[in-house]
């Protein structure tokens, strides 16, 4: 079996550069090889830049995953930021830190799921850096741009303004669930709201928007206090499959909680002082989009059974 060990740093190097290719979008001047990329912004747009790290046993378990989707996954929780900010994907680098040890056909496996996510989403791979750790670990850092002044923010907020969310909600949650349980791998895999989240930006009027990672009970909780209000849910209306209930009740779990506290859904929840229906809300952002709530002058999230969300500490 190889080993990073067996091929070293500089060999890794080129490895990724091979299969990574050279960028065709005209907003990268320059990508892996030198000591930095270059990016050149468009007239008229702002950068968008946001970091997540992926860490061996506290994001990802190798007993139920398998190298593609931990590739696959590590890039899309930073395209989900981007989808969250109504922002197109320019490129992202990848500090990877890893055991000599650690196998080669997993390293590739890894670098195959980032580079198929980077591909569907014209977000180029332009750098990065690779050292020795005793557990694999990924910093990513995803670029993007969108018009000036049109970020979506999670503030803006106000009492009366309706409360939506894109897609459904557990899926992820179950799946990791059912594979920890049954023994099986993840099968699940989230698709970042990118179109969603620049049609959500072109529209008028009000607006605020966050990406459902941690759970819709912390996150709905984060959307509310930058804005200083407070949120009323009808649990009801929260968006779940069939086959989600149906999963939660084999496996002996509350479909409501698992729903609102599993987290990794990476859809969009946003407030709207629009008059469009839900349904005309999804055609827009080509989503299923569900009204779930309306903004309060009363602070604090009510209506859910709990506001728990992930926490390192």
């Amino acid at each position: 079996m190889r080993t990073l060990a067996d091929l070293g740093e500089f060999g890794l190097i080129e490895r990724i550069r091979e299969r990574a290719g050279s960028p065709s979008s005209r907003d990268v001047v320059l990508g892996i090889g030198d000591d930095a990329a270059i990016l050149r912004p468009r007239a008229g747009e702002d950068s968008v830049v946001s970091t997540d790290a992926c860490v061996e046993g506290v994001h990802f378990d190798w007993s139920i995953q398998s190298g593609r989707s931990i590739g696959r996954r590590a890039l899309i929780a930073n395209l989900s930021d981007l989808a969250a900010m109504g922002a197109r994907p320019v490129g992202f680098t990848c500090a990877l830190a890893a055991p000599p040890s650690l196998a080669l056909r997993r390293f590739d496996a890894v670098l195959k799921g980032l580079l198929e996510e980077a591909q569907a989403w014209s977000c180029p791979l332009v750098g990065g850096n690779l050292t020795r750790a005793s557990r694999l670990h990924m910093a990513i850092t995803v670029f993007g741009a969108v018009p000036r002044g049109r970020a979506l923010r999670r503030a803006g907020l106000a009492p009366g303004d309706r409360i939506f969310l894109t897609g459904h909600l557990g899926s992820s949650a179950l799946d990791r669930l059912r594979a920890i349980k049954g023994g099986g791998s993840l099968r699940h895999i989230p698709v970042p709201r990118l179109e969603a989240g620049r049609a959500l930006g072109r529209m008028k009027g009000r607006r605020a928007c966050i990406d459902l990672s941690d759970g819709l009970g912390g996150d709905l909780g984060h959307l509310a206090r930058a804005s200083g209000v407070g949120v009323e849910v009808d649990p009801a209306t929260l968006p779940r499959t069939r086959s989600f209930t149906e999963g939660c009740r084999r496996l002996g779990f509350d479909p409501l909680e698992l729903a609102v506290s599993g987290g990794e859904d990476y859809e969009l929840l946003f407030g709207l002082d629009s008059r469009l229906s839900a349904a005309a809300l999804s055609r827009r952002l080509n989503a299923l989009v569900t009204e779930i709530g309306v903004a309060t002058r009363n602070p604090g999230v009510r209506g859910l059974p709990t506001e728990s969300a992930w926490r390192h500490w």
